[in-house]
């Protein structure tokens, strides 16, 4: 269809038809923002024969309209805008109709105080907003050198062609904030067992395994057999209870204080008694109830020990204090030891450098699951003891 530019071109029925299921055709295959806007420009708006055509798209966190595409001087070649410019929400007719939401003509510029120059000055201007869910996140803004140019026709056939657009940009918008809600949601997924397996390794750690072992062996040959039945039966339970419950994110907080414990029993064992302790439970009614995040404490435990064992602490303890309010775990740890006189090891093993810090995890926790846990570490010295005391406030899941 041949359409030449006229002042005040009419459309019969037929040609806006035209325009409007070439258009929605067209926009179908569009799958980017600028694709479509583009070829409202280079398409639409040449069918309409208007000469001068930008469109804008709103960034509301900037307070301001972008240039995106355009039909006539603002596009000299290809897909390229010439000089493109941002304008404020506010300023100039287009930033008052990306205000209001209503589009405008004007007939004379030169009697419309609000009228920007950009590339040239033009003489009438129709400014049509592009609203997606009720709210502005677009213009389409046409300029002619001529006054009087635009006419209701043109109105209406640019609020279809912006309605039209509308509907798909925030179809468009909707998929890929659901796309990126499905990646986020698998990388924390990957990142979650990633962080599992980390925590599995540390727990089923090579030597901390065979160390045991060794220890329960020796038991069974120096010929003290219930002691090694003893140790043995505490090693599997533990054992039993990592692989039952390493998928889960959550523990009751009596099954993670029987583990602790197993584990803690272990850990003397597997360093000749160099390690005590004691476990406190404030008894509350509520304990049995209450769930904690999985597997935490263990990895704080081991970091306090291997740390104490590597550096030659003597008379090494861990005193711990468990106590549940109406939405929160406390745990308190004091752990105290005497300076070896002996000149410190520096080669550290490769296996201790591979226990996940139990900083890392906690972090991992608070960013994937939103967990809110808390955590305060004091160092205490002076000339004979040295220790400290970590407080971690964990909410109590359900």
């Amino acid at each position: 269809m041949s359409l030449e530019t006229t002042k005040n071109r009419k459309f019969n029925t037929e040609q806006f038809e035209e325009i409007l299921i070439y258009f929605t055709t067209a926009i179908h295959t569009k799958n980017s923002e600028s694709e479509i806007l583009w070829d409202i420009a280079k398409n639409c708006i040449a069918k309409l024969g208007f000469i001068d055509c930008v469109i804008y798209l709103v960034d509301y966190k900037n307070k301001c309209l972008e240039q995106i595409a355009a039909y006539g001087p603002k596009n000299p070649k290809d897909y390229e805008i010439y000089k493109p410019v941002s304008i404020s929400l506010g300023e100039g007719i287009t930033g008052n109709v990306a205000i209001t939401g209503e589009a405008e003509i004007i007939n004379d510029t030169t009697v419309d105080p609000r009228y920007l120059i950009d590339d040239a000055r033009r003489f009438s201007e129709i400014c049509v907003p592009i609203l997606a869910d009720n709210k502005v996140i677009g213009v389409i803004d046409c300029e002619s050198p001529e006054k009087d140019f635009f006419t209701k026709q043109h109105l209406r056939i640019l609020k279809a062609i912006a309605s039209i657009t509308g509907i798909k940009l925030y179809q468009l918008r909707f998929e890929q904030k659901v796309k990126a809600e499905q990646e986020k949601l698998l990388q924390a997924q990957k990142e979650m067992v990633d962080l599992k397996l980390k925590v599995l390794r540390s727990q089923m750690n090579p030597h901390f395994v065979f160390n045991a072992l060794n220890a329960i062996q020796y038991f069974i040959t120096s010929g003290n057999q219930k002691r090694a039945l003893n140790y043995l039966s505490v090693f599997s339970k533990l054992i039993r209870f990592y692989l039952k419950h390493i998928e889960n994110d959550t523990l009751y907080l009596t099954d993670e204080i029987e583990m602790l414990k197993r584990y803690l029993i272990l850990q003397k064992l597997r360093y000749n008694d160099q390690v005590s302790y004691s476990f406190s439970v404030k008894e509350n009614v509520k304990n049995k109830d209450a769930v904690i995040p999985s597997f935490v404490l263990q990895t704080l435990f081991e970091n306090i020990i291997e740390h104490a064992i590597f550096n030659q602490y003597k008379n090494f303890s861990i005193n711990t204090l468990v106590s549940v309010k109406t939405k929160r775990v406390k745990v308190k740890i004091d752990f105290r030891y005497d300076v070896s006189d002996e000149k410190k090891v520096k080669y550290v093993p490769e296996y201790r450098n591979q226990l996940l810090k139990w900083q890392d995890q906690i972090r991992y926790l608070k960013r994937l699951k939103k967990y809110d846990i808390t955590k305060k570490v004091v160092f205490e010295k002076n000339e004979k003891i040295n220790g400290g005391t970590i407080v971690i406030g964990f909410p109590i899941i359900h």
